[in-house]
């Protein structure tokens, strides 16, 4: 342990979920629905594929390192989003991101707030450089108090909040109306803003980057892109916040297939908006069919590609999500805080994959 960061000493570690998929041969995977993980249900856009083989077929590239500036996906990002390409920076994930911000603007004893439950890993990424987390939790059904919030950050003073917008695993949300109040009410703090599911959920609050130095706005094309295994994300924010990130920033560390494939994507928003269309069908269609279960659990209304369900006990949570799994259906066990610890999340995929949920539980509760 002499070796070891003094502030990794104690870190409670993110918990990973089942990762079956990868354990079966390639043709078995076709029959496993993997709902754990909030990645898409689908394959990303074909010109994904076909650009990614087209890098294969062409000349070779494997021992030279990526280009250290693509202009084409800077470009490709900012016409997606409409904001200047100085505002935008990509990264090798948002959680590559995360941990480039927290080395970046937080150091030892640094407080910072995490809206909560929430997605746990940030909170490891902070600790892991010494800050200080704090939770401010969503309350009783995981509703919002918003003068008890802002009392907390008067209170507390602290470098930083996080906010995942829409909220993993509860599902909440924020306007930008609001996050614009927080902005002009807290100008000392810094804002994170993770919108790693915002395709899904409505306006984003990326123009306020323009207009305020203390919001970095966080994205992803591993959900409703369904990029997930290319690992790509990207930065918003002030000049000023992109400029100090950068001093940090590997540029080399994103694969040219990534950054390619990233491209290709972008340039086909179309599929990926008809997507989005499905999982909220698949969604609507879920959240009807299970509320006959309504003696077994609650689901939570979301506006990110998942639900939070919660049940009487966790005997009866634990046994459903084994019965899942042993039909080839897993879903995310939630137990970074008490509040979630008699639920359980499910990613939400189209309207036949969640019909395939819904005739599993139904077969359930009918034992």
């Amino acid at each position: 342990m002499k070796f070891i960061n003094k502030y990794l000493r104690n870190l409670k570690p993110y918990k990973l979920a089942s990762h079956k998929i990868w354990a079966v041969k390639p043709q078995e995977r076709a029959g496993i629905l993997k709902l754990d993980w909030n990645e898409a249900t689908v394959p990303p856009s074909p010109k994904v594929e076909a650009r990614v083989r087209e890098l294969l077929d062409g000349p070779g590239f494997f021992n030279l390192y990526p280009t250290t500036k693509n202009d084409r996906l800077l470009k490709a990002i900012s016409g997606f989003i409409c904001l200047p390409e100085e505002n935008i920076q990509y990264f090798g994930s948002s959680d590559v991101l995360h941990e480039y911000i927290c080395r970046s603007f937080l150091c030892e004893d640094d407080k910072v707030i995490v809206l909560g439950p929430s997605y746990d890993n940030f909170r490891l990424t902070c600790q892991s450089v010494g800050a200080a987390v704090s939770f401010f939790n969503y309350g009783k059904d995981f509703t919002f108090d918003a003068d008890a919030f802002e009392a907390t950050l008067k209170q507390t003073k602290p470098v930083m909040v996080y906010i995942c917008n829409p909220n993993n695993p509860t599902g909440n949300y924020h306007t930008p109306e609001y996050v614009r109040h927080l902005l002009e009410s807290f100008p000392e703090t810094l804002f994170l803003l993770d919108e790693a599911y915002n395709e899904f959920a409505g306006p984003s609050s990326k123009e306020l980057v323009l207009q305020f130095d203390n919001i970095i706005v966080t994205r992803t094309l591993s959900k409703a892109f369904a990029m997930a295994n290319f690992r790509i994300g990207y930065l918003l924010a002030s000049e000023e916040n992109i400029s100090a990130i950068g001093k940090i920033r590997n540029p080399k560390n994103i694969s040219t297939l990534s950054q390619e494939a990233a491209v290709a994507a972008l340039e086909d928003a179309d599929y990926m908006r008809a997507y989005v269309d499905k999982v909220h069908e698949g969604q609507e269609f879920f959240i009807k069919e299970t509320a006959r279960f309504a003696d077994h659990f609650q689901v939570f209304p979301s506006r990110g590609n998942f639900n939070l369900l919660r049940f009487g006990s966790k005997e009866e949570k634990v046994a459903l999500i084994k019965y899942l799994a042993d039909n080839d259906i897993f879903v995310r066990e939630t137990t970074q805080d008490p509040s979630v610890e008699i639920c359980f999340r499910v990613t939400m995929g189209t309207k036949e994959q969640m019909k395939r949920v819904v005739d599993v539980i139904d077969s359930f509760y009918k034992k």
